[in-house]
């Protein structure tokens, strides 16, 4: 009688082998005529099929980190699995962050303009999709106020010192040296203390409220399956795999991004707006599904731990890197885009004050990310 086979060997699917494989076989390929392609030979038709190859490369690599994330997620619980697949998002977001930061061209802004990319898009349109389609499938959806709140409390808290309060320094737009010091600290020691709550003594925030009064009861601990801890190696060993190439890609893509923006006139803007939707669009889609699924905590979770993290994670980088590079950093955004964040920031304040979500915040989320996109190219 046939045995059935064990989890571990059916980690590895064949669109996870033939994403591992195409993404290195593109890495091999640009290590090797990277300098050819990118040289002072780059033009028009090489930019786009480049642009296309590698916007196409990353995205499936994203793809993939989502998958095996999300499955560490399922296997954790939450909150862990959700911040891990959280963390693993916005970490490549920081690197493709950090590649243009660090690449030939001269982009102060991009920092700054990636972090409003990403809360326009999260806060405002995957956020009012969540509303819109979980409503559609299982109605208004319950979720944990509490942990809510402290998400929203971090945002208003993080943005504002982050891109805000730049505006209003000696140095308008940047921070000095010794401002740059201390909000890099202040803001990953908050966010240090942040997860360390949610991951200890605030759990239960985090959860579905009828999985947190479970959570809170039971106090038992769960045998560890040898079966599933090597699952959950295998998964880690291939989702940094998956990772890896992102990482050794991304400086080739800021190359030929910067010379689309330089060519096309594109709004220099454009910029943090493609590292969003490369970065988030596998994050977007796993939100969706999970407030489809009527888990609209975990779509919460997603959503706005996205938009905690993205903002405890990047502003310490890029303004370390503006530092140790002695390159320019602006953060200060401008007063249209202050009161879109407020707006924005209050909308999520009311649309969360309940105990039960309603789509028609969902629509209005959708309002804002159309105004969002209507100023980008038109001022």
């Amino acid at each position: 009688m046939a045995h059935p086979a064990s989890p571990s060997t059916q980690l590895i699917t064949p669109i996870t082998w033939l994403r591992l494989l195409g993404s290195w076989s593109i890495v091999v390929l640009f290590m090797i005529f990277g300098g050819q392609w990118l040289g002072d030979s780059l033009n028009g038709t090489t930019a786009a099929v480049v642009f296309l190859v590698l916007f196409v490369t990353i995205l499936a690599a994203s793809f993939g980190v989502v998958r095996e994330a999300d499955h560490l997620a399922h296997q954790l619980g939450e909150p862990y699995g959700t911040l891990i697949l959280t963390l693993s998002i916005v970490l490549i977001e920081v690197i493709l962050i950090a590649s243009v930061l660090l690449g030939p061209g001269d982009f102060p802004t991009i920092g700054r303009d990636s972090i409003y990319a990403v809360m326009m898009i999260i806060l405002n349109l995957i956020t009012g999709l969540c509303l819109i389609a979980g409503a559609a499938r299982n109605g208004d959806q319950e979720f944990n106020r509490q942990g809510t709140n402290t998400y929203l409390s971090m945002i208003v808290l993080l943005t504002s010192v982050g891109l805000i309060l730049p505006n209003y320094t000696s140095n308008a737009g940047e921070f000095s040296t010794t401002q740059a010091i201390g909000i890099s600290v202040l803001t990953g020691l908050v966010y240090a203390i942040f997860l360390y709550l949610q991951m200890g003594s605030h759990r239960h925030d985090y959860v579905q409220p009828d999985q947190a009064i479970q959570s809170t009861d039971d106090t038992t601990p769960t045998p560890r399956d040898p079966q599933a801890t090597r699952a959950m190696l295998i998964r880690s060993l291939v989702l940094i795999a998956l990772i890896l190439p992102i990482v050794l890609l991304a400086h080739d893509l800021a190359i030929v991004t910067d010379y689309g923006i330089a060519a096309s006139g594109a709004p220099v803007a454009v910029g943090g707006v493609l590292i969003a939707i490369i970065v988030f669009t596998p994050e977007a889609i796993t939100a969706i599904k999970a407030a489809m699924n009527n888990e609209m905590q975990r779509a919460i979770n997603l959503c706005l731990g996205a938009f905690v993290s993205t903002v405890g994670l990047t502003v310490p980088v890029v303004l370390m890197i503006g530092l140790i590079t002695g390159k320019q950093v602006i953060m200060g955004i401008s007063n249209t885009e202050i009161v879109l964040f407020l707006i924005t920031a209050l909308l999520s304040i009311l649309s969360f004050s309940g105990k039960r979500t309603s789509p028609i915040q969902g629509y209005m989320h959708l309002m804002v990310f159309a105004v969002f996109g209507l100023l980008l190219f038109y001022p």
